[in-house]
């Protein structure tokens, strides 16, 4: 885990694409890094905001509503046993030498 959240292995190619298309459609801004050409800052714009923010409530409350009446006891087992599960599975993967995403 790093200081932002669980790694989560995506291609740089995927990422760029999806940044593109949300940057065309006004959705995140791109800020350049001075001193190295390869590194963009994203933000969500105010257009992204507008856009995304609806539907992180309303997922959020479906969320709540899903785990309703499980206690806090049983959500932290449940993350212990997925998280069992994905260490699980990221060992399995590199035994295989391939990662999870295909």
């Amino acid at each position: 885990m790093n200081a932002i959240g669980p790694k989560v292995d995506l291609h740089p190619v995927s990422v760029s694409v999806a940044v593109d298309r949300l940057y065309k459609k006004g959705f995140v801004s791109r800020v350049e890094c001075g001193s190295d050409r390869r590194i963009r800052t994203v933000s969500l714009s105010a257009k992204g905001r507008a856009m995304f923010a609806p539907l992180f409530c309303r997922h959020a409350a479906l969320i709540k509503r899903a785990f309703q009446g499980v206690s806090s006891e049983e959500l932290q087992q449940l993350e212990a046993v997925l998280k069992k599960i994905g260490k699980r599975a990221e060992s399995l993967a590199k035994q295989k030498g391939h990662s999870l995403d295909g």
